[in-house]
């Protein structure tokens, strides 16, 4: 079906373009922009007066838990979540189970998606067999097999040979790593920052330095090597500070921050609420302001959610006994979103956080609306109010410190390939 979206705010920085006009899809491309464009016999008309019509989202860190942990979710049900969420593509972390190690579960997932899937799903291969930290995985059979980084996600590569030996082969291949940087002897027993909060509620704390010297590490060897680096779910006022260092030097560089840290504070652990329980864990206000002002600056490159689906008999326990995560595919735009209102960023500065940088990171084709290009495509309503309910998320795990939460903003319309997606159906 070809599709006609008329009256809509365009905006791709890609092509410095921001205006109302009218978007002619055709073939699952691109066709034109202009005003005025008229609608001829087989065209689906959508209108989309007072949104915001931007290459598709793009989520370049999720937890789909498919294959081996399919009762937290799988690929069908995290595809509906990031289609609900307004995404058009999401790359799955490694630490399912088996690891995606390997051609055959690599392979699995693209063709679960092709079968099953409402989005894009690129995986993202493991660093190391197993992401046990011992040995490297097969890298060039894991990039001939569709995968589009590596990355040991979940767990850090503690030693520091293994993890220059890992840059220099990615590198050499052409593939992205991704890095977990966290010192796991500082973590030792923690379960949430250290500091005021931890200290009152009881609760062994994870001091910011253990991934302030982590992300040091690994920004020196990427810069010993001269091979490319892109630093996961940043959290701390040290790592934006290192990251900014590092790029004013020219460091091979990249990193992405998560829509919890720049929202919430330690205290929403207060009440031993496992849904604020994460890893990193949430920081304080200064933290806050960094991954603000490192967003503002451009030293943070993306916005990813980090999704990571846990089944409630994993989060109903202890504060201790419960794991490390939340669900963020569907509450991301919204509260991405109100950096703008907030004057953090510009809605060209959200956009290519959200999509355009995530794939040339990642090398995707995709984060662009121009003319030829796949038609991945996020129809965006900044006026929709609406509130997160537990039961109405598409996800299967409801994991979320958002829950009750009033949103401004959401996803009017998803577009895939040229293809209207609901995910409702």
């Amino acid at each position: 079906m070809n599709l006609l979206i008329k009256n809509g705010r365009i905006i791709d920085p890609t092509q410095k373009l921001d205006q109302t006009c009218d978007l002619l899809i055709e073939k699952g491309k691109i066709k034109e922009i202009g005003k005025n464009l008229v609608t001829t016999a087989g065209v689906k008309s959508i209108d989309a007066s007072g949104c915001y019509v931007t290459p598709g989202l793009i989520d370049m860190h999720v937890h789909l838990r498919d294959p081996g942990l399919e009762y937290k979710e799988d690929i069908v049900s995290g595809t509906k979540s990031a289609v609900a969420g307004g995404f058009t593509s999401v790359c799955c972390m490694p630490n399912t189970k088996p690891a995606i190690d390997n051609k055959a579960v690599a392979s699995y997932i693209i063709n679960k998606t092709k079968a099953e899937g409402f989005c894009n799903v690129f995986p993202v291969g493991a660093i190391t067999q197993g992401s046990k930290g011992e040995s490297l995985a097969e890298m060039g059979e894991l990039k001939e097999s569709g995968c589009v980084a590596v990355s040991d996600d979940g767990h850090p590569v503690k030693s520091s040979e293994l993890m220059r030996r890992a840059l220099q082969y990615a590198a050499g291949i052409g593939i992205p790593l991704i890095t977990h940087a966290e010192d796991l002897d500082l973590v030792g027993a923690g379960m949430m920052n250290e500091g005021f909060t931890s200290t009152e509620l009881g609760l062994k704390g994870i001091p910011r330095v253990a991934e302030d010297i982590a992300t040091s590490r690994d920004v020196l060897l990427a810069e010993y090597t001269g091979a490319p680096i892109h630093i996961a779910h940043v959290s701390t006022l040290g790592s934006v500070q290192i990251i900014r260092e590092a790029k004013a030097r020219g460091v091979k560089v990249t990193c992405e921050t998560a829509p919890h840290y720049f929202t919430l504070t330690d205290d929403a652990v207060r009440g031993y609420n496992t849904n604020a329980k994460m890893n990193p864990p949430l920081r304080e206000a200064a933290d806050v302001a960094a991954i603000k002002a490192g967003l503002q600056d451009g030293t943070i490159d993306c916005i990813a959610t980090d999704h990571a689906p846990h089944h409630l008999d994993e989060k109903d326990v202890e504060f201790d006994a419960a794991m490390n995560g939340i669900v963020g595919l569907e509450t991301s735009l919204p509260l991405s979103l109100k950096l703008v209102s907030d004057g953090v960023l510009t809605l060209a500065q959200l956009v290519e956080k959200m999509s355009c940088n995530p794939s040339k990171i990642l090398s995707l084709g995709r984060g662009t609306l121009v003319v030829g290009a796949i038609a991945d495509i996020t129809v965006i309503d900044p006026a929709m109010e609406w509130v997160v309910d537990a039961d109405k998320l598409a996800s299967k795990s409801k994991n979320s410190p958002f829950i009750g939460w009033k949103m401004l903003g959401g996803a009017r319309c998803v577009i895939v390939a040229g293809k209207v997606v609901d995910s409702r159906s």
